[in-house]
């Protein structure tokens, strides 16, 4: 195993913890505005240590420029899906709520 092996392995293991990191705070935080972080700081940067490994473990130029691509792209994309989903979210918010806290169980269920 080499050097390049271990860094891969270890990008690899980190963007999962990251990335299930996110998921859990996706379902943990109260309301949308709270659940924006979760969903796009640690899951894009879970994503960029994967892409990392999958470059150690191949590193050519052809794959650099495609993972270099998918790496531009979500970050776009998360920054402008994050802004769109934040926005409606507050415009459709009323006082106190806004409207994206899971319901409380019925209790005569």
């Amino acid at each position: 195993m080499t050097a390049l092996d271990v860094a891969a392995a270890a990008c690899l293991l980190l963007g999962a913890a990251l990335a299930f990191v996110a998921g859990v705070g996706m379902v943990r935080f109260p309301g949308t505005l709270s659940r924006m972080h979760p969903a796009t700081k640690p899951q894009v940067l879970g994503l960029h240590l994967i892409l990392l490994a999958m470059w150690l473990r191949r590193p050519t130029w052809a794959i650099a420029g495609t993972l270099a691509l998918v790496a531009v792209f979500q970050v776009v994309t998360a920054a402008v899906a994050a802004y769109m989903v934040g926005r409606a979210a507050y415009r459709a918010r009323s006082p106190g709520d806004d409207g994206t806290a899971v319901p409380p169980a019925d209790p005569r269920a």
